[in-house]
């Protein structure tokens, strides 16, 4: 048995703060533990040994001639360490924290205690808990048992997501508020969830992600067991205190590195809790879509064109029919129906409901579309005619029937909200809602879990973030290139003289750049296309005027024709540890913002992918007559500066912008490495003069 099975399914519990209030916790708390008296044995503390519901209490846990395996703790925070104490000697093996306001001094004595004991703790300052299997409810509110497991850090929104499952016919199969997490993590519980059979789907709501990398390992072992993860979060993951040195952590924000570890988890993230309750009706027992390809069917011209609309605008596509499917439709449809998509079934659904079981299965067999969407009136036949309910009833069996031969979801956007049909939909794997917005945004996210490989980066990778220094420009350069990018060859340059010396060595055009800013272009710290050594020295004096002696550089200009600029880069996020970016890079990387984010390391494939879903990705494939460029040169780039961070725990961020990718290859022609020191380890490169031939 698993070490959280105390809290699941304890062989008896103790309430310690039972109150017969009902206006108080621990009154909801008494009255959910006696609910399932019926399987353990249930004990009421009430100091003034009140009868609660019926049922007696006594005055404190040494009264008791048992111990309780699962203590419940409503008490006031004073009092809280001396009742552990109290069930810990009985021999108590779980705790449930109900109660709010421990300082953290206390807290850490009171769970190091806990712990010590062998047992565990659950909060505190948590909501509570429920399991539906086995009649433990032990938290504020009412739950309606069902297929989805809610785990959440706050407690009432974790309510929230339970009522909008019940009022959307979903039921739960285990709720918990994590609380504080003093000892039981959040990824604790999702491990537990693996092996739960009666859990079908999980929401999962942090503000925090003290773990990040075990969750996400957690998460695909979920995904693994076709038990799809929806997670819901609020700024999130603590960004790195050195994230603003660079353009890569100004163009991230903390929820797109929780969105980049969702997608290497095969999870997804939402935005809002009906959202997540949304969502949740497509994976409980629908298929996931196997592309973004939708047929959209209707009993309304107008409905059809909006839900058309709707869906493409959440990156979906309504396809045109093939001639042969459009004439499978058209043979039992009238002749004024539209067949090719969205299909309107111009009345036909009214003389005769089947129709609409009869267009869904041609759809879903025609291997034309990824889902059926079904928007109108149906779900409100039976309501508005009751003679009409046996037999839209039997329609939606079929519907039913549909997904399950042809493996494709369907998806209903029905007029109505609860209607006798509505429900048996959403029992028969047709996830039904009632607006289109609603469909076409689970559709969205349902293909983007599909899209997910679930193939995390290592977890092994350190972490921890660090505030560093910028190392020097030909420092980083030279750790940058020892990953396998391409720089033009450079040299140091302290005088006029030792530039004339330099430019010998190198080829013109020159760049002269001021080597120990980190943004250099804004510092007017960079002089390109310098004809020759004269036009050099003297681009030197007047900088060295306006800035200072300094480590300055003279470096090869990048003549390549026809290129694109990205930024590649990456830093240590505090909760995820490494992430990589990819991006449109330049002196305009942030006005565009066209970035994708990973979890680092990544391969070249993963990072050819990251560059392929760029909205400016058309521009390397050749824009306008221009000839594509080397998007594998570019990819390996992405995929050394990933390892380089991942295997450098030294290195806060790293930065490379702009590459310039080009038909033959792709040249860096700048560096930013940022490092503080982790185990000892330190960034150190001897100043080298080299030539590199693009």
């Amino acid at each position: 048995m698993s070490d959280l099975t105390v809290f699941s399914d304890p062989r008896s519990v103790a309430v310690v703060g039972a109150s017969p209030d009902p206006a108080k916790w621990g009154y909801w708390l008494a009255r959910g533990a006696l609910r399932g008296s019926g399987r353990r044995t249930v004990h009421l503390v009430n100091a003034k040994g009140a009868s609660i519901d019926g049922a007696a209490s006594v005055r404190s846990l040494g009264e008791l001639d048992e111990a309780p395996e699962l203590v419940v703790l409503t008490t006031p925070a004073a009092t809280l360490p001396a009742v552990v104490d109290e069930a810990l000697a009985l021999g108590s093996r779980g705790f449930l924290g109900i109660t709010a306001g421990l300082d953290p001094a206390t807290e850490r004595q009171v769970v190091e205690r806990i712990r010590a004991a062998g047992a565990r703790i659950v909060g505190p300052n948590c909501l509570g808990l429920y399991d539906a299997t086995h009649d433990l409810e032990l938290a504020w509110g009412t739950f309606t048992p069902g297929s989805l497991a809610i785990v959440s850090q706050s407690g009432q929104l974790g309510l929230e997501l339970a009522g909008l499952a019940a009022h959307a016919g979903l039921g739960v199969s285990r709720f918990v508020s994590v609380g504080n997490q003093a000892d039981v993590t959040a990824r604790d519980l999702l491990d537990d969830l693996v092996h739960h059979d009666e859990t079908r789907a999980v929401v999962l709501y942090l503000e925090s992600f003290a773990d990040g990398r075990g969750l996400v390992e957690t998460m695909t072992r979920l995904r693994g067991q076709g038990k799809p993860v929806v997670v819901l979060t609020v700024g999130a993951s603590e960004a790195s205190r050195a994230a603003a040195r660079s353009h890569t952590g100004a163009l991230t924000a903390a929820t797109d590195v929780v969105r980049a570890a969702c997608r290497a988890a095969g999870a997804v993230l939402v935005d809002t809790p009906v959202q997540a309750i949304d969502l949740a009706h497509l994976l409980l027992g629908s298929p996931l879509p196997a592309g973004r390809r939708v047929a959209v069917v209707s009993d309304s011209g107008g409905q059809g064109a909006v839900a058309a609309d709707t869906l493409s605008r959440s990156d979906l596509v309504v396809p045109r029919f093939s001639a042969e499917t459009s004439a499978a439709l058209a043979a039992f449809l009238p002749a004024a129906a539209a067949v090719a998509n969205p299909v309107d079934l111009a009345g036909a659904g009214e003389q005769d409901l089947t129709t609409y079981a009869r267009i869904v299965d041609v759809l879903a067999g025609s291997g034309e579309v990824d889902a059926v969407v079904l928007s109108g009136y149906f779900g409100c036949y039976g309501d508005d005619t009751p003679e009409l309910v046996e037999r839209e009833l039997e329609v939606v069996a079929t519907l039913g029937e549909a997904v399950t031969v042809h493996g494709r979801p369907v998806v209903v956007h029905s007029m109505s909200h609860d209607s006798a049909a509505v429900r048996a939909m959403r029992a028969s794997a047709v996830p039904t809602l009632h607006t289109i917005d609603a469909v076409a945004r689970s559709l969205d996210l349902a293909a983007a879990m599909a899209e997910a490989t679930a193939l995390p980066a290592p977890s092994s990778v350190p972490v921890g973030a660090e505030v560093g220094d910028a190392v020097d420009y030909l420092a980083g350069r030279d750790l940058v290139a020892s990953y396998g990018v391409r720089y033009p060859g450079a040299s140091a340059i302290g005088s006029a003289d030792e530039l004339r010396d330099a430019a010998t060595r190198l080829r013109a055009p020159y760049v002269l750049k001021a080597g120990w800013l980190e943004h250099k272009t804004e510092a007017g710290g960079v002089a390109v296309g310098l004809a020759d050594a004269e036009s050099a020295v003297a681009a030197f004096e007047e900088m060295r005027a306006r800035l200072g002696d300094g480590a300055y550089v003279l470096e090869e200009m990048d003549t390549q024709r026809d290129t694109v600029e990205l930024i590649v880069g990456a830093r240590r996020d505090r909760s995820f540890g490494p992430v990589v970016l990819v991006g449109v890079g330049g002196v305009q990387a942030e006005l565009h913002r066209d970035v994708r984010l990973a979890l680092a390391p990544v391969g070249e494939e993963q990072a050819a992918a990251m560059i392929g879903s760029l909205a400016s990705a058309p521009l390397l494939d050749g824009w306008r007559g221009r000839p594509a460029v080397d998007v594998r040169a570019a990819a390996a780039v992405v995929a050394g500066i990933s390892r380089l961070v991942a295997e450098h725990p030294e290195v806060v961020e790293c930065e490379v912008n702009p590459l310039r990718v080009g038909p033959a290859g792709a040249v860096a022609v700048d560096a930013l490495v940022v490092a503080g020191t982790a185990n000892g380890a330190s960034v150190h490169s001897e100043t080298t003069t080299r030539t590199v031939v693009p």
